[in-house]
């Protein structure tokens, strides 16, 4: 397939520039790509929350009546039905996160059709991660001021606590709209990213529904506090925790254990260093489960036009590699 009614949106190219044209000056506020200006020094070196709105105590209480919830399972007991629902949801919905939120919408490195895009906001949304168009409009922005005091979940000027969760009850609940205006034309994903607790309601009635108390508190809300915990390190340990093979601006890198867990993520200084593909692992060894199911359902006719790293970003990573092997035996 090759056309897509998705694709009647403007593409943005969500990839920085080459650091020349960062460095000489010129993306538009919002958008990260080619043509477009980088940041300038007062927008990278500016008060760090001067965008951020009050904590939201509204939204933090249920984050943790949600935690809170898990406990539940010693009063139901706790089934092995509802141990391999836990898993299975785990699985399934980080998937929505990595393929739906990040891939699709944040990154746009793959197309698919306007019902498919809908069924992937929504599995992803059963996260309780808040809409696919706010995720990927602060993801977005992470791109473009990643690891400087504009960025929101920067480990490097928040802390652990900020970056892994804390900022998220800072940013309200409406996308910045002039961020995904690719997206916002389309009316079933702005009605989606405003109700976006439809999905896990829906979601934790039917578990419920099927397996009864049990299935409620391990099937459903352990399995989300697991998956809010299994993104969340993305923010709070890739950019501490791993190896750098490219030099990227910011601090990013590449962790096997943290792919494990994320279904392919964890290589977040290959993904800093070209964002646009829709594979993250970009060497043998390097393994992305999400990109290996992209791959089947571009088999299935779901999902086409799955970007790649060019030729010459493969290249630079083995040249770069090739030169730490060197450095290391001398």
């Amino acid at each position: 397939m090759s056309t897509s009614p998705l694709a009647s949106a403007p593409s943005v190219p969500f990839s920085l520039p080459p650091s020349s044209v960062r460095e000489a000056g010129g993306l538009g506020p919002g958008l990260v790509g080619p043509g477009a200006r980088g940041p300038a020094a007062s927008e990278t070196t500016g008060p760090r929350r001067e965008t951020w709105a009050p904590f939201d105590w509204v939204g933090f209480v249920p984050f943790v009546l949600c935690h809170l919830a898990v406990l539940g399972a010693l009063w139901s007991g706790v089934t092995w039905t509802a141990v391999a629902v836990g898993i299975g949801l785990y699985w399934a919905r980080m998937f929505g996160v990595t393929a739906g939120y990040h891939r699709l919408f944040a990154h746009k490195s793959y197309e698919t059709s306007r019902p498919f895009a809908f069924a992937m906001a929504f599995l992803a949304q059963s996260t309780i991660q808040k809409g696919a168009l706010w995720w990927a409009s602060h993801h977005r922005a992470h791109h473009l001021y990643s690891d400087t005091p504009r960025d929101a979940h920067s480990p490097l000027q928040q802390g652990f606590l900020e970056s892994h969760l804390g900022w998220i009850f800072h940013t309200g609940d409406s996308p910045d709209w002039k961020r995904v205006q690719d997206w916002a034309r389309f009316p079933e994903l702005v009605w989606l990213d405003r109700y976006y607790l439809v999905p896990p309601v829906v979601l934790g009635f039917t578990v419920w529904a099927l397996f009864g108390w049990s299935g409620l508190f391990v099937g459903f809300f352990a399995s989300t506090v697991c998956t809010w915990h299994g993104t969340f390190v993305i923010n709070s340990l890739a950019h501490v925790w791993g190896s750098r093979r490219y030099p990227t601006r910011d601090d990013s890198r590449n962790n096997l254990w943290l792919a494990l867990i994320t279904m392919g993520e964890g290589w977040h200084n290959n993904h800093h260093h070209h964002m646009g593909s829709a594979r993250q692992g970009f060497f043998p060894g390097e393994i992305d489960l999400s990109y290996g199911i992209l791959c089947g359902l571009e088999k299935l006719g779901l999902v086409w036009d799955l970007k790649q790293p060019p030729a010459r970003v493969l290249e630079e990573g083995r040249a770069l590699d090739a030169a730490r092997r060197s450095a290391r035996s001398a």
